[in-house]
């Protein structure tokens, strides 16, 4: 599978979580505690 396809279906199911389809956090380190809490989301779903 290309690289691009990985970071495309990445990207769509962040965007599935509601929380991170608006960025409107003032500091960087915010954001990025949003996204892997997604990603952990995302990977607890998928495993059950």
């Amino acid at each position: 599978m290309p690289r691009r396809w990985v970071v495309e279906g990445t990207f769509g199911w962040l965007s599935l979580n509601r929380r991170l389809s608006r960025d409107d956090e003032q500091l960087e380190a915010t954001t990025e505690a949003w996204v892997y809490l997604g990603m952990v989301r995302l990977m607890l779903r998928r495993s059950a």
